[in-house]
């Protein structure tokens, strides 16, 4: 049986670090508010779940500045993984209809539609490569390849903080809006409304925590071929026995879910056509050497022994227009497609 690990190279740095829990399978935790006190790897998902549980990987080997992946071939075996079931197969369509009409009445502020695709496994690219690849095509973001019997293997290049910190040194960000990175971008009001939603919404939920934060931005940030408008926010936590309340109020923010937070999160469990499982969750070391790095799962794919199954998803207001959000998630698919060789962009 495969070892639950977790291989990731954080944004900006050239080695990787590898987490391993050498026996028994991961922690599963039931609420975010539970990994305050705790350390390790965590995977979560977008909501919590008996089949999709809050995972802690217990970090019993950690190999810091890894630079060859070449001897972890045996870490991943492809044979253990379980087959893919194609799953239900979303209607994009029929599910925009139904949440534009929610935002068009005001039920709601913004809400985050999702979906997913299959792809067969047709080249002889290794789960290792295309970590590789990612690390390669993508300096900017979180790169992490993580496996748990309970979650299967994901693969994910990230560029959204959930929660980052040490020594009361934290820090989370607003990320919303997408468009293609360009050299002269213009940002619509759509996206800048967007990013606006969210930015006030982490303003609300830090105060709760610490009356010492600072906001700065929103400006314009590359994620591989697309631009998000960023806010950062800059904060002092007095007591970081507070982390797993903080992740509860913040997961799932506005960014991968909806506003009124809790009205949305009901909806879009009801409402969107496939399982969202980890995507959208939030994965990464947690005081690993006291360092927190959690990023949102976002640009991520399952891995399966015979195929692949990607998501991705875009931020709806009541003036979006199908087409725009079709064709910004094919291009966030794009982020995870393109690593396969036989894929033409």
């Amino acid at each position: 049986m495969m070892r639950s690990f977790a291989l990731f190279r954080l944004p900006y740095e050239k080695r990787c670090t590898l987490v391993v829990q050498t026996t028994g399978v991961p922690q599963e935790l039931m609420a975010c508010n539970e990994l305050s006190g705790q350390q390790g790897f965590v995977m979560a998902p977008f909501a919590v779940s008996p089949s999709h549980p809050l995972l802690l990987i217990r970090a019993d080997e950690v190999t810091s500045d890894l630079t060859d992946l070449d001897g972890l071939s045996d870490l991943v075996d492809t044979h253990g993984l379980t087959a893919l079931d194609k799953g239900v197969h979303t209607d994009y369509h029929m599910n925009f209809a139904n949440f534009h009409a929610q935002l068009c009445n005001h039920s709601f502020q913004k809400l985050v539609l999702s979906r997913s695709i299959e792809l067969p496994r047709t080249g002889d690219e290794t789960p290792l490569q295309l970590f590789q690849r990612a690390c390669e095509r993508y300096p900017r973001m979180m790169i992490c390849l993580v496996y748990t019997p309970q979650s299967g293997l994901w693969l994910a290049a990230t560029p959204e903080i959930l929660l980052a910190g040490k020594d009361h040194r934290w820090q989370t960000i607003a990320l919303a809006g997408t468009m293609k990175y360009e050299e002269e971008l213009r940002w619509s009001d759509k996206n800048i409304q967007e990013q606006r939603y969210v930015a006030t919404y982490i303003t609300h939920q830090l105060e709760q925590f610490t009356h010492d934060f600072t906001e700065e931005g929103p400006r314009t940030a590359r994620a591989g071929h697309l631009a998000h408008l960023r806010s950062d926010f800059l904060f002092s936590l007095p007591d970081e026995s507070v982390v797993g309340d903080l992740l509860q109020a913040l997961h799932p923010t506005p960014a991968v879910c909806g506003l009124p937070k809790q009205e949305a999160f009901r909806f879009i469990r009801q409402n969107e056509h496939h399982d969202r499982s980890y995507y959208s969750g939030f994965l990464g070391p947690l005081f690993l050497h006291r360092q927190t790095h959690l990023f949102v799962t976002l640009r991520c794919m399952q891995l399966f022994r015979d195929g692949y199954r990607l998501y991705a998803g875009g931020g709806l207001l009541k003036d979006s227009v199908e087409e725009l959000e079709w064709q910004e998630t094919e291009t966030k698919l794009d982020t995870i497609r393109c690593l396969f060789h036989h894929h033409v962009q």
